[in-house]
């Protein structure tokens, strides 16, 4: 047993956790932009495109993020190409983040009325000028407090990279606990580190949902 000071546990997890942040960040911002993709594929009505988005997007949500993370890392190598954990667990994470952004950006394209996609067609607007313009604006309105939210929950299901060994918040957690035998000390920490990342998101969506509506 390693005689580990609580100071010298939360210097180790605090160092884990710059990697829970940084992944986060990508599976979001990589969620994003594929998601973004997918979207505008979706309402550009381009030929199979609701098929396949559909289908993507009912894929990412209709399996656990575990499996995905197996598939990502384990399946990749058994087609021979090898992936590290950390990059396995980038692609697993905006795969399934992407998803779930399609989805949510789709209901808030859906929630703007449709007389103001036929005012923007009367005014001979393309699509590119009907989305930048018209329709963009209002869907991000709505879009803004649910894809706070939803950044919670990828800051949390980075937890999962730990299964395929990425060494972020919870496998440096797992490493110190059996390393000192103070599992409660080190979980403790853990929670309430997340908790520290996850709250400040949260209360920015109740933050941005009520000024929005109190602007309606």
């Amino acid at each position: 047993m390693v005689d580990f000071s609580i100071w010298d546990i939360a210097r180790n997890l605090l160092l884990a956790a710059r990697w829970t942040l940084l992944l986060s960040l990508i599976a979001f911002v990589g969620g994003g932009i594929v998601g973004l993709a997918l979207l505008v594929a979706r309402i550009a009505k381009l030929r199979g495109a609701e098929t396949l988005v559909s289908g993507y997007v009912q894929l990412f949500q209709g399996t656990p993020l575990l499996m995905q993370l197996f598939l990502a890392y384990f399946g990749l190598a058994l087609l021979g190409v090898n992936v590290s954990a950390w990059t396995a667990a980038a692609l697993a994470l905006t795969l399934y983040s992407s998803a779930f952004l399609t989805e949510i950006w789709r209901g808030c394209v859906a929630a703007v009325p449709k007389g103001q996609w036929e005012a923007s067609q009367a005014l001979a607007l393309s699509l590119r000028e009907q989305l930048t313009h018209v329709i963009g604006p209002q869907a991000l309105r709505v879009a803004v407090p649910p894809t706070v939210g939803f950044l919670v929950q990828v800051v949390k299901g980075t937890a999962l990279a730990s299964v395929i060994g990425f060494v972020e918040l919870t496998k440096a957690a797992t490493m110190i606990s059996n390393a000192t035998f103070r599992p409660f000390t080190v979980y403790a920490c853990v929670a309430l580190m997340y908790f520290m990342l996850c709250w400040p998101i949260s209360a920015c969506s109740r933050g941005l949902e009520r000024r929005l509506h109190a602007q309606r």
